[in-house]
């Protein structure tokens, strides 16, 4: 979690674990395999986000592979953010 958190939305600056994007993250030997998902299935920047995932993990020692699954259900709502994310987003103050 700690290498998710520093992969942001590069369009709202906040990382994807305070947007609430990571949905389960199994580790087994060096393979680790991440459900996420992103706020709509269009967003033109999933190809890019999925990229600095893949990179930012392989980093953390010990792990040789990485695979991200999508999974669009439950569907993202802006109550998965993180406490964080909604004061900059204002949601709260």
């Amino acid at each position: 979690m700690n290498a998710l958190s520093q992969c942001y939305d590069p369009e709202l600056g906040i990382n994807l674990v305070d947007m609430g994007f990571i949905y389960g993250v199994e580790i087994k030997g060096g393979k680790v395999k991440i459900r996420m998902t992103f706020t709509t299935p269009g967003c033109p920047m999933v190809k890019m986000m999925l990229g600095e995932v893949e990179k930012k993990v392989k980093e953390v020692e010990g792990v040789k592979e990485v695979e991200v699954e999508i999974v669009w259900e439950p569907r993202w709502t802006p109550e998965r953010l993180s406490k964080e994310a909604r004061k900059k987003l204002g949601f709260e103050r």
